[in-house]
């Protein structure tokens, strides 16, 4: 279908059903790392874009290990891994990325930071393409903590595949429930962007409360139902549009209330097109997302090489058939539909702190850690995964724990 292909309500439905769930046999494992960057010289600047491009651009485009990179719209660098045919094969190639980064980067004297949230910088995109502009002038109309996630957020984001069309474990109706129910437990269990309110409250993944704080349609969970497609096609036509491209010369549109359900109906500027819809797509945030495959977005970034660790944790429950049964068990009753927005909160606020919380992370990471031999990952990626059991989730504890919560002036309680 051509980009500029008008859309109607129908085919709109059709072409995000379809698109959501690609069927496959599942294994392979993708990762984005998004990391802050900060010059140690002068720790509250913001490196400016042209510097951290001419510091990366001698890498090529891909690098070595079939990754790339790019440039957030506060100045964080994200790498996006090559596909790998294994968890292990993705984990590889990453780690051969990111030390080239780490290299060119530190020659230029700035470094990547592991945590999931920058709160010592005022936020401030360092870009000007519209696609930003806009987005952040539409989180703008609701208070600063759109603007925060854009530009000083860093994630870790595992991505596998959306299963094939059977009722097993591989099948992509299971895989999507078992990933909505573990969601909460991953967000607990690597919660690393501690924050304290003025009222005294603390959360251990602020970054994750800041997500939940801005368009509601576009950020929490999906309901879901027994046929996933249809449940992210409703969730997907009835969140509200952020932008609206314009002819190159243009600033980019800022609607107000407009749903793409609503536009589809022909109450937008102009008729829908097909990269209208994949632009809004794009711009939907909840904790898991379907794009084909399945991304897990709730994850904080992580301390040295500590993105290992979700990285061979959720493929290993998604794509071993006895962990993930482990796993299923484990969370049944965090999955009541009453509860699940209640669960998404408690995790980014409490983390492994919630005694609910903590045994079900135990359990999980326990079925985790003995699947990854079985997936022939290597020992130093199980030794790293039992390193982060031992000294977190056996004792109800997340990265968040080692750091002091800090609640500036420019973060919102």
């Amino acid at each position: 279908m051509d980009d500029a292909a008008v859309l109607t309500e129908a085919t709109a439905a059709a072409y995000v059903a379809a698109a959501a769930f690609r069927i496959g046999t599942p294994g392979r494992v993708g990762v984005e790392l998004e990391y802050t960057v900060r010059d140690p010289a002068y720790p509250l600047d913001r490196p400016e874009i042209a510097r951290l491009r001419a510091a990366l651009a001698h890498l090529g485009d891909p690098l070595p290990g079939g990754g790339r990179i790019s440039i957030e719209p506060g100045g964080q660098v994200e790498l996006s891994s090559a596909v790998g045919a294994t968890m292990q094969d993705c984990i590889d190639a990453a780690a051969s990325d990111l030390a080239l980064i780490r290299a060119a980067l530190a020659a230029d004297g700035l470094l990547l930071e592991g945590t999931g949230l920058d709160v010592s910088r005022a936020p401030r995109l360092v870009t000007e393409h519209p696609r930003y502009v806009a987005l952040a002038a539409y989180h703008d109309r609701a208070g600063r903590k759109g603007r925060e996630i854009m530009c000083n957020s860093a994630s870790v984001q595992v991505c596998l595949d959306a299963g094939d069309d059977s009722d097993g474990w591989t099948g992509y109706r299971r895989r999507w429930r078992l990933a909505d129910a573990i969601g909460p437990v991953l967000l607990a269990s690597f919660a690393n962007s501690p924050h304290r309110t003025r009222s005294g409250v603390r959360w251990v993944s602020q970054r994750q409360a800041l997500r939940f704080g801005t368009d509601a349609s576009r950020t929490r969970a999906p309901r879901h139902s027994a046929d996933p497609r249809t449940a992210w096609t409703r969730y997907s036509l009835a969140a509200r549009v952020a932008m609206i491209a314009e002819p190159e010369s243009l600033p980019w549109l800022v609607p107000t209330g407009l749903t793409m359900r609503d536009w589809l109906r022909g109450h937008g500027p102009r008729p829908t097109t097909l990269g209208d819809l994949e632009r809004h797509l794009g711009t939907l945030v909840p904790p898991i997302r379907p794009r084909g495959h399945l991304e897990f977005r709730m994850i904080d970034q992580q301390p040295g090489d500590g993105w290992i660790v979700p990285v061979a944790v959720v493929s290993a429950l998604l794509d071993d058939p006895t962990a993930a049964e482990t796993a299923a068990a484990a969370t049944e009753h965090l999955r009541s539909p009453l509860r699940r927005h209640r669960d998404w909160l408690t995790s980014a606020r409490e983390g492994l702190a919630d005694r609910e919380l903590a045994g079900a992370a135990l359990a999980c990471f326990t079925a985790a850690a003995d699947a990854l031999q079985r997936r022939g990952a290597s020992a130093e990626v199980r030794r790293t995964v039992a390193d982060f059991i031992n000294n977190y989730v056996a004792h109800g504890r997340c990265p968040a724990d080692d750091l002091r919560p800090q609640a500036p002036a420019l973060l919102q309680s």
